[in-house]
């Protein structure tokens, strides 16, 4: 096994792949490696589960400064960018939103209304 290069090992984790499993995790985890990138294999959101013990799916973290490397090895994507949350949500939708807010709202206030006349 070679040694990590300084020069990968700067910045925050940063998610660079996904693995279906332990075995997977282990291949991407050797390959990055070989190049002298340090990697953190850990078990995706949700699956952290004890019984599954190499089954499910794992995300694969480098340092940021060795992000770029990592997915041109892996042959990921680097993901989109999103904006604001919200933004992109049809017109329709967030109408729709608040309709039922303002109804739920008249909902409880005539439920209050009743109780207290």
């Amino acid at each position: 096994m070679s040694d990590v290069n300084p020069e990968f090992a700067q910045g925050p984790l940063v998610k660079v792949g996904y693995a279906q499993n332990q075995s997977e995790a282990d291949l991407m985890e050797g390959l990055l490696l070989e190049q002298g990138i340090p990697v953190l294999v850990q078990r995706s959101g949700g699956f952290d589960v004890p019984d599954f013990l190499a089954a499910g799916p794992r995300d694969i973290l480098v340092p940021e400064s060795g992000a770029a490397l990592a997915r041109e090895l892996l042959g990921t994507a680097e993901p989109a960018r999103s904006g604001p949350a919200g933004e992109g949500t049809p017109a329709w939708v967030k109408a729709l939103a608040v309709a039922f807010a303002v109804a739920i709202v008249a909902v409880i206030a005539a439920g209050i209304f009743a109780a207290v006349f």
